[in-house]
Formats: structure tokens, sequence, C-alpha cells
């Protein structure tokens, strides 16, 4: 399946892009996350949430959704 993952603050700068497609066969958000630590190695450094179709999910959600943001920890007010 085709999904179009978004990336935001710190975990676009190491990805060096705020968008892209990717071709994901698995099951499984952990999976896709596995997935794009083979492709940036430094991301497994980074501390970030996961949401699918604009609700954060956690690492044992199915992918149902083409729509997936990385996004950085928030801070609070």
């Amino acid at each position: 399946m085709l999904i179009t993952i978004k990336y935001f603050g710190q975990i676009a700068e190491v990805t060096q892009q705020e968008e892209e497609s990717l071709e994901f066969s698995g099951v499984f958000i952990s999976e896709l996350i596995e997935q794009l630590y083979e492709k940036y190695v430094p991301l497994k450094n980074k501390d970030f949430k996961v949401a699918q179709n604009q609700e954060l999910v956690t690492l044992e959600t199915q992918v149902s959704g083409s729509d997936i943001a990385l996004l950085p920890p928030f801070a609070g007010g």
C-alpha cells in the first residue's frame, strides 16, 4: 500500500523533507517505524509520536490509513 508520511520539527530535519510517499507492505505501525529506521538511522535517537489519520496511535496499531505523521514532543504550557 502506498502511504504518505509527514514529518514535523526535528523529525523533518533528520529526514531532510516534510513529506514523502512510501510503499509499505506490513501490518503494524511498529513495522513502518522499523522501515523508517532502516532508511533514516539517526531517527532511532529521536523521540516522537505517531499519528494516523490525525489521531495519535501506538506501535501495536494496524496501519489502516494512508496519512501518517511523525510528531516531535510537544511543549506544554
